[in-house]
């Protein structure tokens, strides 16, 4: 259109020079046809949105295994865009940032390099070496693969023919956009199909010292997976276990430390798809929005409404001996909704109320409201409180029932600075606990310990040592001088040049289901990439409502032995030596990682 403007001026311009009879009556054919070629061809250029496609970029610089060449998304790269290194016979010069297609092959060596795109800039990209036949110096000239050509060719010929009469607006992505960007190679994200872990088998017996001939011997698996987004959905399958396959026992059978603690162990598949409404999980696990709970061996539905609100069921066995209301043959289901809003980087409050049932061997025995609310700022703030009560039977008042309060958790952290922490809290129990009482020298029972208001400090001095310290007044109906609990822990990240951490801790307590005191070591250290080994130890002194004192000892060690990249033979034992329990065991595993 300019064109035509532009040319028919020229020409009334030239018609009335002629007309006039001057000199330009010699030459004005001659300008006319020259200004309307350089015009046309300046017009053209203007219209087209990209430059003539240009698919030889000089190497500029080499660092370690990075190629940066001279061009980047001005002439058509994009990250996951593969080149072809090629050696010119005569280099070209450093000022020259595109060598055009139409460079005489001749001047061009056989490939000796493969590189990828993983950065771009306007001017510039850089790459790395996917496969080498000789090294690259700069001057080299790479040239975009035959595929991805084509694919830049084919793109950019289909936004010139892209025309629109008027201005166009969308309410979401741009559908223009989002064809180019689907035309663009891209690498998956990390987490998409991302498979690793651990399997194998186990053998281990547990022999009685005191010549009772009680003994047995098991045959087990051993299992550590992460999987993430599975197939690329939203599936997830995560955790850990380690479990009998076949058991053959001489006398009565008994549980030992190592097989409580490995019920504490979670391993779950569960789907959470940011583009869906629902959720949803299966396995052993706790219930992401009342972890208060406890572990589940069952499962969970939920479906969100809109970003801050989920409704949602549950139910599966309770089989957690951490729990305050173990027992091995509970069953627990119920239904829960959950708000949350804010933001993990500033301020955040989660919320959730739920009913339910639970029961022993499938008869009820408790009907309870719980409630679990969570609030964070940044590092320096958390506050945390769960809170259960029962619809109990009153049968002092003809029958009709009524809600009385069984549990109550509240513990608040303040973290001022990096080094030093605080936490206060408030425990309190209607019903005696009913955990099991062999754990607690491993210290994953100690948040049950501690009735009443307690209070506690962390600090993290030098050289990685970290003291930790809890105080609380343990108050028991009918008492009239509370007593004194405390914790007291010492942890000291890397002893010296040695390279092995450790961890000191004694704790007493005195409350309303029993008192003791318990005292623990664990020292752990990796030799390079091979091996790594843990030793824990401790004695407990326990006295409860329904048991006398009880003293026990234990001695445990485990370790791994990685060989080459894919096995690991594993080996450790336990030695428990106590009033109510006396064994050895001995375990040796081998396993395949991935």
């Amino acid at each position: 259109m300019y064109v035509k403007k532009i040319s028919y001026g020229a020409t009334m311009f030239f018609s009335r020079m002629n007309h006039r009879r001057t000199g330009f009556q010699f030459v004005s054919p001659f300008l006319f046809i020259l200004v309307f070629l350089v015009l046309s061809g300046n017009f053209s250029h203007a219209s087209e949105k990209y430059d003539p496609i240009q698919t030889g970029l000089l190497v500029k610089f080499i660092a370690e295994d990075a190629i940066y060449l001279r061009g980047g998304r001005a002439v058509g790269l994009a990250v996951g865009q593969r080149l072809d290194v090629k050696r010119k016979s005569v280099q070209a010069s450093g000022n020259i940032d595109v060598v055009p297609v139409e460079t005489d092959s001749a001047l061009v060596s056989d490939s000796i390099a493969t590189i990828e795109v993983v950065s771009v800039a306007t001017n510039s990209a850089v790459c790395e070496i996917i496969t080498s036949a000789g090294n690259i110096q700069p001057g080299d000239v790479a040239f975009l693969s035959e595929e991805d050509s084509e694919k830049l060719i084919s793109a950019r010929a289909t936004a010139e023919l892209r025309r629109y009469p008027q201005t166009i607006t969308f309410t979401e992505d741009n559908p223009l956009e989002e064809e180019a960007r689907a035309g663009v190679l891209t690498r998956s994200l990390p987490e998409v199909n991302r498979v690793s872990g651990r399997l194998g088998v186990e053998y281990n017996t547990i022999l009685d010292p005191t010549g009772t001939g009680v003994d047995s011997r098991q045959i087990g698996i051993i299992a550590r997976v992460d999987f993430t987004r599975l197939g690329g959905t939203y599936w997830d399958f995560n955790g850990y276990y380690r479990g009998r396959l076949h058991s053959r026992t001489r006398g009565p059978e008994q549980e030992t430390l190592t097989d409580l603690i490995n019920r504490t162990y979670h391993l779950s598949l569960t789907y959470n798809n940011p583009w869906s409404n629902w959720v949803a999980g299966g396995g052993r696990m706790y219930l992401p929005w009342a972890t208060s709970l406890g572990t589940i061996d069952g499962g969970y539905l939920g479906r969100r409404i809109g970003k801050k609100v989920t409704f949602g069921v549950f139910g599966g066995s309770s089989p957690d001996p951490t729990s305050w209301n173990y027992d091995k043959d509970r069953q627990l289901g119920g239904v829960f909704a959950n708000f949350n809003v804010g933001h993990f980087e500033s301020a955040r409050l989660t919320s959730t109320a739920g009913l339910a049932l639970s029961g022993v061997r499938w008869k009820t025995d408790r009907q309870f409201g719980f409630f679990e609310n969570s609030f964070f700022y940044k590092r320096y703030l958390s506050v945390f409180h769960n809170l259960e009560a029962d619809l109990l039977r009153d049968f002092s008042l003809s029958g009709e029932n009524k809600l009385a309060l069984s549990r109550s958790y509240l513990t608040v952290r303040i973290q001022p600075v990096r080094f030093l922490g605080f936490n206060f809290s408030h425990n309190y129990f209607r019903n005696i606990p009913t955990f099991d009482s062999r754990l607690i020298g491993t210290g994953l029972v100690d948040h049950l310990l501690f009735q009443g208001f307690n209070g506690g400090i962390r600090l993290e001095l030098p050289y990685n040592i970290h003291l930790y310290s809890n105080l609380g007044r343990g108050e028991k109906t009918g008492d009239t001088n509370p007593s004194l609990n405390r914790t007291f822990g010492l942890t000291l990240g890397r002893i010296g040049f040695t390279g092995i951490r450790a961890d000191f801790r004694y704790s007493r307590f005195n409350n309303t289901f029993g008192s003791g005191q318990y005292r623990s070591i664990t020292i752990s250290r990796e030799i390079g990439r091979f091996l790594r080994f843990n030793i824990r130890g401790g004695q407990q002194d326990f006295a409860s409502l329904t048991t006398s004192s009880n003293r026990s000892r234990w001695l445990s060690m485990d370790s791994d032995y990685y060989l080459g990249r894919h096995y690991v033979l594993g080996a450790g034992f336990t030695v428990y030596r106590g009033q109510t329990q006396n064994y050895d065991q001995w375990y040796v595993n081998w396993s395949y990682r991935f």
